[in-house]
């Protein structure tokens, strides 16, 4: 993958506009005699940038683009398109998965011949930089293998109590409707996604929602992922613990609000 692990690609001209106002704000703390360290900053933002119809899948209304925009530190703009691919989801999510307390971004890529994969972006710094750092893949999924395959995000959190985070997707939400629970790993060079467990039998989406069915909650004792069964017949808590995947049931799914009460912790 041309846009793997390293330096961003730079946006096409169309896209890149966008990014021109906070980058020039950072060269201008450069230009006044501001080490560059003052632009390794934290991630404050994420969005997709230029919808298109490239892709065509449509499971997610609007919910293909060619690019993503980052902020650093409220300013500082940075911009990436997808080389052979296009980003699909509902929203890039900002959550700490090294666990150093900074945000990384968590985003869902889909590759035209070989459907979508979990990418992560983090910050890094670079010395040669003019900015002093750069967003760089630290980590990415291998594709589904097939063309118009989807993965719908739920999730990051410690999940098992043991100290690392794990990322949590529903593979395929409309067909396979498997539970994913994921892992990076930092000792590995460059940076790898491990898949530390799996479950058949719930799912997060339905084909024409513009929003993702469920989360992790915390209510006390420890976190659980909320979403519903694999028939959309209940809503489901699933802990992940020992290294295995635990589910019950909570109550019927009545709708969208049966699953806000339970990430509310009323169920």
């Amino acid at each position: 993958m041309t846009d793997g692990v390293g330096r961003a690609p730079r946006l096409p001209n169309r896209l890149w506009r966008g990014c021109a106002r906070g980058a020039l704000l950072a060269f201008a703390l450069v230009a006044a005699g501001l080490s560059p360290d003052v632009a390794v900053a934290e991630i404050t933002g994420a969005a997709y940038r230029a919808p298109t119809t490239a892709y065509g899948h449509g499971v997610v209304p609007g919910g293909e683009y060619q690019g993503i925009e980052f902020t650093l530190d409220g300013t500082r703009k940075i911009g990436n398109a997808v080389l052979g691919g296009v980003y699909e989801d509902t929203s890039p999510r900002l959550i700490d998965v090294t666990g150093d307390g900074k945000p990384e971004v968590i985003t869902v890529v889909s590759y035209f011949d070989k459907g979508s994969a979990l990418r992560i972006w983090g910050e890094r710094a670079a010395p040669d930089h003019p900015m002093g750092s750069e967003m760089v893949v630290l980590a990415e999924t291998a594709p589904i293998g097939k063309r118009h395959r989807w993965l719908a995000v739920i999730g990051a959190a410690d999940l098992d109590g043991d100290g690392h985070i794990e990322i949590a997707y529903i593979d395929r939400p409309h067909l396979a409707k498997t539970l994913r629970i994921w892992r990076l790993d930092q000792t590995a060079r460059g940076g790898r996604l491990i898949e530390v467990a799996s479950k058949t039998g719930l799912t997060n989406h339905r084909i024409g929602q513009e929003f993702i069915t469920g989360g992790i909650r915390e209510c006390g004792a420890g976190p659980e992922i909320i979403t519903v069964d694999a028939g959309w017949q209940n809503v489901m808590a699933t802990r992940f613990e020992a290294g295995q995947i635990k589910s019950r049931r909570l109550g019927p799914f009545s709708g969208r609000g049966a699953v806000h009460a339970a990430l509310s912790c009323q169920g």
